[in-house]
């Protein structure tokens, strides 16, 4: 019976744990998520724009390529 109740107090350890990492990994990914969106409306912004093409563009390269990175780290933690 000490061996069940060790059991369970190393399960609940486990459990209580992760769900703590769990709700921090959730913050992190909103944080990440809202920063994204940040960019995404800058992008968005700049884009429409049609004054000194070639530095609009390389910011959007630059940012685009950000967003995109963003995104990929965003799947990938959701897909562990």
């Amino acid at each position: 019976m000490a061996d069940l109740d060790e059991l369970k107090q190393d399960l609940k350890q486990m459990r209580d744990e992760l769900n703590l990492k769990m709700h921090l990994a959730s913050l992190e990914m909103k944080e990440e998520w809202e920063e994204l969106e940040e960019k995404m409306e800058s992008f968005s912004s700049r884009a429409g724009l049609e004054t000194s093409r070639e530095s609009v563009g390389e910011a959007l390269d630059l940012l685009g390529g950000e967003l995109k990175q963003g995104y990929k780290r965003l799947i990938a933690a959701l897909k562990d």
